[in-house]
């Protein structure tokens, strides 16, 4: 104790002494537990108080490049989510090697692991391509949590919030979480982050109900397009989309005629499109994986999916199947970009499902090999069909995205 002679110092003003004094004769309990207090306070960072939400869609609309058909933020958008102005402008294969991130699951739906480079095979508009990047590591993962908080969902707020803190709760502790939720506006609560506290905080502040004056529909899609374009632009390593949504976009216009899902004739240029969004997503390799809080269409069955992997959804057995837009758009959506499409009330158990997605964003491989023909000695430019196969394992099934976009030459 600092008791005794010369104890407080005499330089010390008289009313301090007093002070000193009846702190350095407290209890030993007392002054630790006091001493304990400062250290909680001391450790209370700046960082673990939420950002303001965000609102990330521009203020002034979409501009299409008429010579690459890319749409870019027009003048008077907000600066990018991670403050790179290079994210507002289009996304390219700016590399010579194309990622394809794919899962591998036997007969029983567990993921297959430890397959060598030797057994993939991946065609590229059914040409056989070599593969020259290969990685099987656990590496940490980059997952938007995109929220829908708009009106058609209010019922489903609480359980959908619930969801969201399983799947938080079902990642790997090294993956980096970010969390948008939307209306009519696109909004970021939270940019990538492994601060699981935070990432509580900012499910928690998600709510439907404060976005009720946040009028114009739900700009699921719009929505999509914008995490796709500035969260995750430079980005490398794996990537995904976990969606909990309704499905029912305003925003596009899209029917159970495939062609709504392209621009269509009379219609603004510059006004957004599912290729738009489904492009976006495939360039930039990022896999959605879609919870709806419907009901699964009977027709829509795990293995008529699964028959349906390699060909569109966007047909007309979509309308003799009885197959409601905005759920069939969810599904093509997830099938091109190599994700899946869950359904929220048949879930036995909500964990469960998220155990899922957790464990098909860690059990992946990325191939990757270069688009570049040394004939043309560029890729050629639009869309690209992908085929990914492995050999032996028993005949495992493997998903991956479907397609990739190279933009043309300007």
């Amino acid at each position: 104790m600092l008791h005794g002679p010369g104890w407080p110092p005499s330089n010390i003003p008289a009313f301090h002494r007093v002070a000193v004094s009846a702190f350095v004769q407290m209890p030993v309990a007392l002054l630790l537990s006091c001493i304990f207090a400062f250290g909680l306070s001391a450790q209370s960072h700046p960082h673990d108080k939420l950002p303001k939400p965000r609102r990330l869609d521009p203020l002034n609309g979409w501009t299409r490049d008429l010579s690459t058909g890319e749409l870019n933020a027009s003048a008077g958008a907000p600066r990018p989510a991670n403050g790179d102005v290079a994210a507002v402008r289009p996304i390219s294969v700016t590399t010579q090697i194309v990622p394809v991130t794919c899962s591998v699951s036997d007969a029983m739906g567990a993921a297959v692991r430890n397959i060598p480079r030797s057994d993939f095979r991946v065609y590229d508009n059914g040409v056989l391509q070599q593969i020259s990047y290969f990685d099987a590591s656990a590496d940490p993962a980059g997952v938007a949590l995109v929220m829908d908080a708009s009106p058609s969902v209010l019922r489903e707020s609480a359980d959908m919030k619930n969801a969201a803190r399983m799947l938080v709760d079902s990642l790997a502790s090294s993956d980096q979480i970010a969390v948008v939720d939307f209306s009519a506006h696109t909004y970021l609560q939270l940019p990538f982050s492994n601060d699981w506290g935070l990432i509580r905080k900012a499910v928690t502040r998600v709510d439907a109900r404060s976005l009720l004056s946040d009028t114009g529909g739900s700009n699921i899609y719009e929505s999509l397009f914008l995490v796709a374009r500035e969260l995750f632009v430079g980005r490398k390593g794996r990537k995904a989309i976990v969606l909990l949504t309704d499905g029912q976009d305003s925003g596009l216009g899209l029917t159970l005629d495939p062609a709504t899902a392209s621009p269509r004739p009379g219609w603004p240029r510059d006004r957004l499109t599912f290729e738009d969004v489904a492009r976006a997503l495939a360039s930039a390799d990022i896999q959605v994986f879609a919870v709806s809080t419907e009901s699964r269409p009977k027709i829509m069955t795990p293995d008529w999916l699964a028959a349906h992997a390699d060909t569109t959804l966007l047909d007309s057995t979509a309308r003799k199947g009885q197959i409601p837009a905005y759920t069939l758009y969810l599904a093509e959506l997830t099938r091109r970009t190599g994700g899946h499409l869950y359904f929220l009330r048949e879930a036995n158990t909500l964990a469960d499902t998220f155990q899922q997605i957790a464990l098909k964003i860690r059990a992946e491989y990325t191939l990757g090999f270069s688009p570049v023909s040394p004939q043309a000695g560029i890729p050629t430019p639009g869309w690209h069909e992908l085929r990914a196969e492995v050999s032996g394992h028993g005949d495992p099934k493997i998903v991956y995205r479907t397609a990739y976009y190279v933009p043309p030459v300007r």
